[in-house]
C-alpha cells in the first residue's frame, strides 16, 4: 500500500509545479484563477491576493458545474493554480481537477509557506480582518 507522500510525489509528476515567482508572473498577466485550498482556519495567516477559497475537502464539488457547491470562477477551460500550506494537498488537488477535465491546471510548489518566505504580497481575508 502506498503512503500519502508517495501519492503526492506521483501527483507532482503528473501536474505542473510552479515556483512562487512563476505564480507571481502569471497573476500579473491576469485571467488566472488562484485557489487557496487550505482549511478556513489556515487562511488567518493571510492569502495570496485575489485568491478564492475552496477547501481541499470541497474542491471537486466546487469545481464541478453540476453541483450546488460550484464556484463560478472555476471553469475547465480557464487557467487554474492551486495552493495549500506546503504544496502537497495542492498537488493532489491539481491532479483531481485534471481528472475532472480541467485542461490548464497547476499548483504552487512549496505552497503558501514558500510564497510568504519570498516576501511576496499577502492579504488577510476581509471576513477575518478585525
Amino acid at each position: 500500500m502506498p503512503g500519502v507522500m508517495e501519492l503526492v510525489n506521483r501527483a507532482k509528476e503528473e501536474v505542473e509545479n510552479l515556483s512562487p515567482s512563476a505564480v507571481a508572473r502569471e497573476l500579473g498577466r491576469g485571467d488566472v484563477v488562484i485557489v487557496d485550498i487550505r482549511e478556513p482556519h489556515e487562511t488567518r495567516q493571510g492569502m495570496i491576493p485575489g485568491a478564492i477559497r475552496a477547501p481541499r475537502g470541497m474542491l471537486e464539488f466546487n469545481a464541478d458545474p453540476t453541483t450546488q457547491y460550484h464556484i463560478a470562477a472555476l471553469q475547465p477551460d480557464r487557467r487554474v493554480i492551486l495552493y495549500c500550506s506546503a504544496g502537497s494537498r495542492s498537488a493532489l488537488g491539481a491532479k483531481a481537477l485534471k481528472e475532472l477535465g480541467y485542461r490548464d491546471v497547476a499548483h504552487l510548489e512549496g505552497g503558501f509557506r514558500a510564497w510568504h518566505a519570498e516576501g511576496r504580497e499577502v492579504e488577510v481575508p476581509r471576513d477575518l480582518a478585525a
